[in-house]
């Protein structure tokens, strides 16, 4: 988290996957699954080429992928993302060319990415933008640098390999992490870059923990979460999205703020002021 005197990198062109809100992993061994995840409602689908694959079968993962291309639509190659091996891997430089192959590819995604250089080479060597994943302590101190990197899309955080890396035991509210969760905030406003998305729930068939853990991550100011099942998907999506409360009160702010004509007014018996307008439309504009 060390200061940067840089710019904020040259904007990347519109993408539907800066604003998307759930990130679900589906194994790039598993072809036959790619068509079920893009039907789960999920906003963007990660097709992995990492964890999820056996270390015998990632040669296999990758050409499973360049054939199963041409079945995809322009829509539906917008919301992939593929996530390739790590950088310093055996298997990295050759899925960053594959994606040569795969035209329309929403974006990659970099796990454990730990300095700008990683991240500026996957985004000239495959043409598409880059989500990295902080998941080390080097990622944590290189945060800032990460952030405001040509071709980042936004940031992720990979807090399970985090904490491993860490030696963290963390409580159920993960506490612990909430000093990196705010500095990945911090370091994606400072770039100008869409709210990070948040790590996984690996609890797939508990809700109630479900809900929980993307409320925090609501509270915290990510805008996503990645999801390891399509089951996590629509209650990610309730989670992230603001209350209808909190709409008819942006809602009634606005009217207001229409109404006074530039003059000082209030809201529920309460001042507003720029900031209060802000969230308003903010909340309005996720709603959306």
């Amino acid at each position: 988290m060390h200061s940067q005197s840089a710019s904020p990198a040259q904007p990347l062109p519109p993408s539907k996957l800066a604003q998307a809100r759930s990130f679900l992993f589906v194994p790039g061994n598993r072809p036959e699954r790619f068509a079920k995840a893009l039907a789960s409602g999920a906003d963007a689908v990660i097709i992995d080429l990492e964890d999820a694959v056996p270390l015998d079968a990632k040669d296999a993962a990758r050409t499973a992928l360049l054939s199963a291309w041409s079945a995809f639509d322009a829509a539906e190659r917008a919301r992939l993302l593929v996530r390739v091996n790590p950088a310093g891997t055996p298997w990295h430089e050759s899925d960053l060319a594959a994606l040569g192959g795969l035209p329309g590819l929403g974006a990659l995604m970099l796990p454990k990415a730990e300095n700008s250089q990683q991240v500026e080479h996957a985004f000239s060597t495959s043409g598409v933008p880059v989500l990295p994943l902080i998941e080390s302590a080097e990622g944590v101190g290189q945060m800032d640098a990460i952030a405001l990197a040509q071709g980042v899309l936004r940031l992720g955080l990979g807090h399970i390999d985090l904490q491993a890396d860490l030696g963290l035991s963390c409580g159920p509210d993960e506490a612990e992490l909430a000093p990196i969760r705010v500095a990945l905030v911090v370091a994606s406003r400072r770039a100008h870059l869409p709210a990070p998305v948040d790590g996984v729930t690996t609890a797939t068939t508990d809700a109630d923990v479900l809900a929980r853990d993307a409320q925090r991550s609501r509270r915290f100011g990510f805008g996503a979460k990645l999801c390891i099942h399509p089951a996590q998907v629509a209650g990610v999506h309730q989670a992230l999205a603001p209350t209808e409360a909190e709409c008819a009160w942006a809602k009634r702010v606005l009217a207001a703020e229409a109404q006074a004509h530039g003059g000082a007014f209030s809201v529920d018996g309460k001042m507003v002021d720029p900031p209060v307008l802000l969230l308003a439309r903010k909340i309005l504009q996720i709603r959306s």
